[in-house]
C-alpha cells in the first residue's frame, strides 16, 4: 500500500504529470523539461527530485549533466499509472501541447540555438520509446 500511495501523491501534481509525459517519450535533462514546459530550471529541477525520491525516475550522468528516465523496472503500481497517463495523451490538450513540443526539440538541428540557457545535446532516445509520439 505504501508504493501505491507514494505514485499518488507524485501524480497529484501537473508538473510532475507533465514530465513523466515527456519522460515516456525520450530521456531528458533538466534544460530539455524547462524548455518544453516553459518553467524554471529551480522548478523543474524539485520536481525530479521529488519524482526521483519516490522512485519514479532514475537517473544516468553524461559528462556535466544528469539525464533523466522512466525507471527500467517500474513497480507495477507505476506501470499502471503510465499506461493510464499514455491514454491521456489522446485527450488531454496540455499532454499534446508538450508531446510537440518535445518533437520540435528532437527535431531541432541547432539544439543549443533553441536553448537560451546554452543546454546540453539531446540524448538519443532508445528505439522503442520514439513510437509514442
Amino acid at each position: 500500500m505504501e508504493k501505491l500511495l507514494a505514485v499518488y501523491k507524485c501524480l497529484c501534481d501537473e508538473t510532475r504529470l507533465r514530465i513523466l509525459n515527456l519522460l515516456q517519450v525520450s530521456p531528458l535533462c533538466v534544460c530539455h523539461i524547462q524548455h518544453v514546459l516553459d518553467i524554471s530550471q529551480v522548478n523543474v529541477s524539485r520536481h525530479l527530485a521529488y519524482l526521483k525520491k519516490h522512485d519514479l525516475v532514475e537517473t544516468t550522468r553524461v559528462q556535466n549533466w544528469t539525464i533523466y528516465t522512466l525507471p527500467q523496472d517500474p513497480s507495477p503500481e507505476l506501470a499502471l499509472n503510465l499506461a493510464c497517463l499514455q491514454d491521456l495523451v489522446q485527450t488531454e490538450e496540455i499532454f499534446k501541447q508538450d508531446r510537440n513540443n518535445l518533437s520540435t526539440l528532437l527535431d531541432a538541428e541547432d539544439v543549443q540555438q533553441i536553448l537560451s540557457e546554452g543546454g546540453c545535446c539531446i540524448p538519443q532516445p532508445e528505439p522503442q520509446t520514439h513510437p509514442h509520439l
